[in-house]
């Protein structure tokens, strides 16, 4: 073959090539152009998505915060048992330990009636001699352990009343009788006959006084007159 027909060949065969590639690269360019009905409903799509993502995100806050109100609720009436469980337990060792004060001044008013007694004793001629030593250590013992008896209590916050002398007052104590001194004045507590005693400053018993009464003057009485 003749080498001019050749270099023709050749010619025509790279042209032809070059031509093909121009094709493939226009039809590559025109397929990935996309067209606007396409994006169109890309967009519609894509906006109902969105649309139901946010449904579903509000559904679960709506969700989480009913749970939340329900879990605050239960933990607010877990509170209140609680709370009424220590009130309950605080109220139940505080009558508990009333009634125990309370056997403890019963003791203690057996102890100081003894020592009292033994105190006031007064033995016969024969057995003084016996007898007045014997029952003065007994008394000695009793005003000991009346003494620590009073010393705990007070650790515990038991203090007695002060009354005789005082106007009487029915919140801390009873009247168990009345006088009639005219050098008294009326409404004042002249003898008390059983102790009372508070408890952290609250009334744990209350005393039993005897109160003056004044007495009614009568026609031939003359009034009495401040020198």
């Amino acid at each position: 073959m003749d080498e001019s027909v050749r270099d023709q060949l050749a010619a025509r065969f790279r042209a032809y090539l070059d031509e093909a590639c121009e094709a493939d690269t226009a039809d590559a360019d025109a397929a990935s152009a996309p067209d606007l009905f396409t994006l169109l409903a890309e967009l519609s799509a894509l906006k109902n998505e969105v649309k139901l993502e946010s449904r579903q995100v509000k559904t679960a806050l709506d969700e989480f915060r009913g749970l939340f109100d329900m879990l605050r609720d239960q933990q607010e009436r877990l509170d209140e048992e609680r709370a009424r469980r220590r009130s309950a337990e605080h109220t139940a060792d505080q009558h508990s330990q009333k009634e125990l004060l309370l056997e403890l001044l019963e003791v203690r008013d057996r102890l100081e009636a003894g020592h009292l007694q033994a105190s006031r004793f007064r033995p016969g001629l024969l057995g003084r001699r016996k007898a007045k030593p014997f029952v003065a250590s007994m008394a000695e013992g009793m005003a000991m352990n009346l003494r620590r008896l009073d010393e705990s209590l007070a650790r515990r916050g038991v203090k007695p009343l002060t009354v005789v002398g005082r106007p009487f007052d029915p919140h801390s104590m009873h009247a168990t009788g009345v006088a009639a001194d005219p050098d008294i004045p009326a409404g004042q507590v002249v003898e008390e006959l059983r102790k009372g005693f508070l408890h952290q400053d609250a009334l744990l018993r209350p005393a039993e006084v005897i109160v003056n009464r004044a007495r009614a003057a009568t026609r031939h009485e003359k009034p009495r007159l401040n020198t």
